[in-house]
């Protein structure tokens, strides 16, 4: 695994890779994300870590260009999950779904390739078994985590 690059952003808004020791842009860091190169954003000043601060700011230009992700509901919800009451249940349930996404997506590449080699009936099947328990299992965790109110 690659060592984890600094970044860092000056007051001046403008972000400085230590690694190859040169500026560089949102879309740098977006880049840096899409090859899952690990990379933490530190404020020059305070020292803080900004990683978060930045990677919204990526998904606010995403979002602002193009066919945006979120649609105004979900980005509602999301809002609306921001409650003590439901943000860690809320935040489970999403990186359990993306991560779900991500390794089905995954899988799918996988089978394509070997959908063309072999049958590719029992393939689909046993991914679907298999997205079945996943979903089944990540429900059981969020269901737990939520109090019935009194």
């Amino acid at each position: 695994m690659a060592e984890e690059r600094i970044i860092k952003k000056y007051p001046n808004r403008r972000l400085y890779d230590t690694n190859q020791s040169c500026y560089i842009t949102l879309s740098d860091v977006r880049d840096l994300v899409l090859a899952e190169t690990p990379f933490k954003v530190i404020d020059r000043q305070s020292g803080d870590d900004i990683t978060r601060s930045i990677l919204l700011q990526i998904i606010m230009e995403q979002e602002a260009g193009g066919q945006p992700l979120f649609s105004t509901d979900i980005l509602a919800q999301f809002i609306r999950n921001y409650s003590d009451a439901t943000r860690k249940g809320f935040m489970e349930y999403m990186e359990q779904s993306v991560g779900l996404f991500s390794r089905q997506q995954t899988a799918m590449q996988e089978q394509m390739h070997k959908v063309l080699a072999g049958t590719p009936l029992d393939t689909w099947m046993k991914m679907g078994e298999q997205n079945m328990e996943t979903w089944k299992k990540m429900q059981e965790s969020i269901l737990g985590n939520v109090k019935p109110k009194k």
